[in-house]
């Protein structure tokens, strides 16, 4: 992870570019705020808590709201790199949570387009 702008107080804003190798796997998380993931090359996946993972790939723009439960990685044959935007909110940008099983990670890609969790 490449940070590319933290804000100092007051402001609370930070972006990093984030590279996933193909297979690695992070956490499901959330942010407080909310998050916006842009997808700068390559092809990932995500999957919001209760719903089909979905496919998403350079030039996808998707918005994470406050709270909502979401991973996104690369695929298991492509990394994908993003450009990742937050929010802290009583200096918490992320809460991670337990790791993206297999049974996650490898279940089937679902209709619906990646561009809002």
């Amino acid at each position: 992870m490449e940070l590319k702008r933290a804000g100092t107080v007051p402001a609370r804003v930070s972006a990093a570019s984030v590279t996933v190798e193909p297979g690695a796997r992070s956490a499901w998380h959330t942010h407080p705020p909310g998050q916006i993931l842009i997808v700068t090359a390559g092809c990932g996946w995500t999957q919001c808590e209760g719903q089909a993972k979905v496919e998403i790939r350079a030039g996808d723009t998707i918005w994470c709201p406050p709270g909502h439960k979401h991973w996104h990685d690369a695929s298991a044959m492509t990394s994908m790199t993003h450009i990742a935007v937050q929010e802290a909110l009583d200096g918490t940008a992320v809460t991670w949570l337990e790791k993206v099983t297999d049974a996650d990670y490898l279940s089937p890609l679902g209709d619906g387009a990646g561009h809002q969790h």
